[in-house]
């Protein structure tokens, strides 16, 4: 009779051995981001998160670069050309450290680059993507406008005609990135449908004032674009998107590595709880040997993991070229929804100390609370699902 082979001791951080999904080229691009997001942003990310400011974001673009994280799943024009699962777990260890920093990636890869490397010219390639790659240039993905969120196909900027050249007039809203950017994504509206623009800093007419008094993604570039009668030649439209279908393309793309980046978010205030709950003692033993906290960490950690499978599975998917844009809400909607519980019961297992930023979990929670409605609210996504689910559209 063969022998039974004895499984491995019970690891605390991988409950479910969630690793032995990974190959050695998954792990190598997990250990190396989460380095350098502890030696580069964790020692710094509660005083820049209180002041309000991401300090150094251009070093930050050139190093991120330099590890390959930008345009990190695109091939060509100097970008890595990871697999979906690789790009997933860099996207979950960088939100472990701040969502800020997810969505400068998120934004520069999946959003601006990825727009300009599926949809742009080869000269607009050319000209554009070796920089973002390299976090030299960096960009932003001006859709969202002030009336105008769940709902862009209601969008007030327009672009007309002038001869050979467009002129773009509009405003966008809550754009990251934008005061930093040397060059915008721009979608605006045109007599043949909507239609994505490439806006270079300094055009005339354009600016991008930063956004303050935020109280979430604190840690992160947030700006309005203004465009006013911005004159742009016949070779900075996007030849390849007409219509919606061009930005939806790109927002479920980022959409994906936020399925990943929310359980970093969860992963960092769980872990934070975990310890916290088996060194804090009250009643003369530690709370985490107490059965209510213990209840808590359990189901913190079952909805961790399990959302960390599901983004697993989700990019698996995606690199067989099966992902449905059905399939991303899925996982935005759980995985965001869950991370912020995680976050709000690992604060009550720290009491008071959970509101302090000598913890990661009240940043972490604040931040999700955009996390959770930017690229789609909880609304569009259930009703995402629900339209795939009974073949009726209730968006209308």
């Amino acid at each position: 009779m063969s022998s039974v082979p004895k499984p491995p001791p019970f690891d605390r951080a991988d409950p479910l051995g969630l690793d032995d999904l990974l190959e050695p080229e998954d792990l190598a691009v997990r250990d190396t981001v989460r380095a350098w997001a502890g030696d580069r942003v964790l020692p710094h990310i509660a005083e820049w998160y209180e002041r309000g400011e991401l300090p150094g974001i251009r070093e930050l673009a050139k190093e991120l670069g330099a590890l390959g994280a930008l345009g990190m799943s695109l091939k060509g024009y100097g970008c890595a050309g990871a697999g979906a699962v690789q790009y997933g777990l860099a996207c979950l260890e960088l939100e472990a450290a701040d969502s800020g920093i997810r969505s400068l990636v998120s934004v520069q890869g999946s959003l601006a680059m990825y727009a300009i490397h599926r949809f742009g010219s080869e000269e607009q390639k050319q000209r554009w993507l070796p920089g973002m790659a390299a976090g030299e240039i960096i960009g932003c993905f001006g859709l969202t406008e002030p009336d105008h969120g769940s709902d862009p196909s209601a969008m007030r900027t327009h672009a007309r005609r002038d001869g050979g050249d467009w002129v773009l007039t509009g405003r966008k809203m809550w754009i990251t990135n934008g005061s930093v950017a040397g060059v915008a994504v721009v979608w605006a509206m045109t007599d043949d449908g909507i239609r994505g623009f490439l806006v270079p800093a300094g055009a005339p007419g354009f600016t991008a004032p930063e956004i303050k008094h935020k109280w979430s993604l604190r840690a992160s570039v947030t700006s309005e674009l203004v465009l006013d009668e911005v004159r742009l030649p016949a070779d900075a439209v996007l030849p390849d998107a007409v219509g919606l279908r061009g930005p939806l393309s790109c927002l479920s793309h980022a959409r994906y590595g936020i399925v990943w980046g929310s359980m970093g978010a969860a992963r960092a205030s769980f872990e934070a709880a975990l310890d916290y709950a088996r060194t804090r003692e009250q009643f003369g033993k530690p709370i985490g040997g107490f059965q209510l906290t213990q209840a808590k960490l359990a189901d913190m950690a079952v909805e961790l993991h399990k959302g960390i499978l599901l983004a697993h599975h989700l990019g698996r998917r995606m690199d067989a070229g099966r992902l449905r844009p059905e399939q991303i809400s899925f996982g935005k909607l759980n995985n965001v929804r869950e991370a912020i519980e995680i976050c709000r019961t690992a604060r009550t297992v720290l009491g008071a100390n959970g509101i302090s930023l000598e913890y990661p979990v009240m940043r972490h929670a604040t931040n999700l609370e955009s996390v959770l409605t930017y690229e789609g609210t909880v609304e569009m996504h259930q009703l995402v699902l629900g339209k795939a689910l009974t073949g009726l559209d209730a968006f209308r």
